[in-house]
């Protein structure tokens, strides 16, 4: 029930090939396809130069492990991305959908095979770029600290939204939030939120 609109238009209205142009997409299992890093990353953007493969590397957090790749970003990808790690798998798609700079970004649990550090810097630099393209983040997460700064949080319980607010005002008014921030943070931790 209810409409999901995109800049006040109702996306049942609006064709489904120009609302998917507008999207840039990470599900929790990141997808590569046969072929290079670069043709990945190119897929998203054909037209995309070595700057802006740079760009969205650096944010994915993934540069560093695609230069010391022999063949650097020319270095071959496997069917289902098998020849690399989960969370390099996981970072590459992310700069797949980051070099398209989409106006909305969906990120479906996709950074959940990233270490703590990985997915803070991650964070910290997608955004510095959100803030410059104005795009809107729909993050989808079960790992709290992922979400914690987030201007809007919903929290689901068995498919029910039981809460709505910022980290803060979650952590005076839903327990289901609270009992999550709870199980996995600890009193450190929360005093550094």
């Amino acid at each position: 029930e209810g409409t999901i609109r995109v800049d006040g238009v109702d996306i049942r209205n609006v064709d489904a090939s120009s609302l998917r142009d507008r999207i840039g997409y990470v599900p929790q299992k990141g997808v590569l396809l046969a072929g290079t890093i670069e043709s990945n990353l190119k897929y998203a953007k054909p037209d995309a130069d070595a700057t802006e493969m740079d760009e969205a590397l650096a944010i994915a957090q993934s540069k560093e492990f695609v230069d010391a790749k022999p063949k650097g970003i020319k270095e071959p990808i496997a069917q289902q991305g098998t020849n690399v790690s989960g969370g390099q798998k996981q970072r590459l798609s992310i700069a797949r959908a980051l070099i398209r700079k989409p106006e909305i970004y969906i990120f479906d649990d996709s950074f959940s095979a990233l270490d703590y550090k990985t997915d803070a810097r991650l964070r910290q630099q997608l955004h510095t770029s959100i803030q410059e393209t104005k795009s809107t983040v729909l993050l989808v997460a079960q790992r709290v600290s992922t979400i914690l700064h987030a201007n809007q949080i919903i929290v689901l319980e068995e498919g029910k939204m039981v809460g709505k607010g910022t980290h803060s005002e979650l952590m005076e008014s839903c327990s289901v939030y609270q009992e999550i921030v709870l199980s996995q943070m600890n009193g450190k931790e929360l005093e550094n939120v």
